[in-house]
């Protein structure tokens, strides 16, 4: 004979008790989740998840909860989980993207052919980030967040500012290999570069300084920047 079917309110009534134990928008739920296939994952949403974690971030600082993130997206937070499975790698993803595009121009295929307009587009692209993109947002971030969220904080010095180093220095490795410049320490190099095209910046915008100034001369200083790096570094 066939399994015996159970009563309905028998069948039920364990549903119920599943969804106490197991409420859908619990954090405990969640965390246990593994994120689906990558054939799964709408790329709309994903969009809209790295937008709102940003504005998100911004505003709360490392500790803000995803469930906010969730809200401005305008999906649950099981779907957050879903594309990314944790605070972690959402943050990582959200700042890698934002490496990947200010570093786009040194890894243009014809980067190496002239070095000084790859500089120029590459300091001019940083100070710009600096003074009028959210982006610099992510730095007052980790510095906020380096005691309550320290992991947090990692992730950005190593993907985003650290990321973005070794991006240059491999450029600039490039360069020297080709004979353009001759650069002994490619890592100490491109601190140096950051350093001479937003160090300045950086500060001013941290401490809430008028940047007016600044953005009046983006342009020139992005070319000193480049002319004077290409002069210390002459073959």
């Amino acid at each position: 004979m066939g399994q015996k079917r159970r009563p309905v309110h028998v069948r039920q009534r364990e549903l119920d008790l599943q969804s106490q134990i197991y409420p859908p928008n619990s954090e405990s739920e969640c965390d246990s989740l593994m994120p689906r296939a990558l054939g799964q994952i709408d790329a709309r949403k994903s969009e809209a998840i790295i937008t709102a974690a940003f504005a998100v971030l911004a505003e709360r600082g490392l500790s803000a909860p995803l469930e906010e993130v969730a809200r401005r997206a305008n999906v649950s937070k099981q779907t957050v989980y879903n594309h990314y499975g944790s605070k972690g790698q959402l943050l990582q993803a959200l700042v890698e993207r934002r490496r990947d595009e200010i570093t786009a121009a040194l890894r243009d295929p014809a980067a190496l052919d002239d070095p000084k307009a790859t500089l120029t587009s590459y300091a001019a692209v940083m100070i710009r980030s600096i003074l009028t993109e959210p982006y610099g947002e992510i730095m007052r971030i980790a510095i906020a967040g380096s005691l309550d969220a320290p992991e947090l904080a990692d992730i950005i010095y190593e993907t985003a500012f650290m990321g973005a180093r070794q991006t240059l220095a491999n450029y600039l490795a490039a360069l020297d290999a080709k004979g353009s410049l001759r650069v002994p320490d490619p890592l100490v190099a491109a601190e140096m570069f950051a350093g001479i095209a937003v160090g300045g910046l950086q500060l001013r915008m941290l401490i809430g300084r008028a940047i007016e100034d600044d953005l009046a001369t983006e342009t020139a200083r992005a070319q000193m920047c480049a002319d004077a790096f290409i002069r210390a570094f002459a073959p």
